[in-house]
């Protein structure tokens, strides 16, 4: 694996009126690759989601808010999951991450035939208050990028340009995976935006340009202008996830003394039971007699 180099910029132009971010995420969704076992089409869909997720999270104002983008549609993959906080870390869970399709369609792999065309997407954003703040609207594409522009705007009303992908090498490794957003604000004059549009619409495919060399600040520069835009933050992306063993045991110990006696007999046959993270599919074994254990301490409480 390639040492990590995955960063997010985050930019503004055109005085503080267009907000702006790139991001190089390659090893991260290599790594989401690899714990999920997800064939190509399915690594794309998975790694282009949390790629958006991570532009999204990149305006979190603390380190613990959270962003969370879920996908419900029609398509083989099931439901898709990716969520980042404010320190630029990202983890996914795809409900089918080997969905028997054609990976490809007209040359490009078949992101919408994972994801399917007819569902919904629904972004969660925990800033810490009572209750989180949801919005949910209806697929555009299954493509991902222009689901996400669709809801920026009709959800959030801000216009906006998202270019994200994913390149997978013939063996299943991820070799690109990145993109950027680009945001109008109430204000910019139609020159502006259309000179922008304009720009966006010359660009190479995002993966093109990662595996042509280009930074984050290179892809912007292409939007831009080198020197027409003011870099507000790097923030490094890598994949993490929370669980550990401490939460294992709570999730445990919710599931009530009853299905814990069953664990325990099921346990002592296997020698011992097994609870499994979808995020990451770290594995935490318990023996009998550590369930037992857990059963006491419950009964204690």
């Amino acid at each position: 694996m390639k040492p990590n180099h995955n960063y997010m910029l985050r930019a503004t132009a055109h005085d503080g009126l267009v907000r702006a971010f790139a991001l190089d995420a390659s090893d991260v969704v290599d790594e989401l690759q690899r714990r999920h076992q997800t064939f190509p089409a399915a690594t794309a869909a998975l790694g282009r989601l949390s790629i958006g997720a991570l532009l999204f999270g990149a305006s979190l104002k603390e380190a613990d808010h959270l962003v969370t983008l879920r996908i419900r549609a029609d398509g083989p993959g099931g439901t898709l999951l990716a969520s980042a906080n404010g320190r630029g870390e990202v983890r996914g869970l795809i409900a089918n991450p080997q969905p028997d399709i054609p990976e490809s369609r007209d040359g490009k792999l078949n992101v919408a035939g994972v994801v399917g065309t007819r569902g919904e997407l629904t972004v969660t954003r925990d800033l810490g208050l009572r209750q989180p703040y949801n919005g949910t609207v209806e697929l555009v594409s299954g493509e991902i990028g222009e689901d996400l522009a669709h809801y920026l705007l009709r959800s959030e009303q801000i216009p906006s340009a998202v270019g994200i992908g994913v390149f997978v090498q013939p063996d299943g490794a991820v070799e690109a995976a990145g993109g950027y957003m680009v945001q109008l604000l109430p204000g910019v004059s139609d020159d502006v935006a259309a000179g922008i549009e304009a720009a966006i619409r010359e660009l190479p495919h995002p993966t093109r340009l990662l595996i042509g060399g280009d930074t984050p600040e290179v892809m912007l520069g292409r939007i831009f202008g080198d020197e027409a835009f003011q870099v507000l933050g790097r923030t490094p992306v890598r994949f993490a996830c929370p669980c550990s063993r401490d939460r294992a045991e709570r999730a445990i110990l919710l599931l009530g003394a009853t299905t814990i006696r069953e664990m325990i007999e099921a346990a002592q046959a296997t020698g011992h039971a097994e609870l499994k993270c979808e995020f990451c599919t770290e594995l935490y074994h318990f023996s009998p007699g550590e369930l037992a254990e857990l059963r006491t301490r419950l009964s204690g409480d």
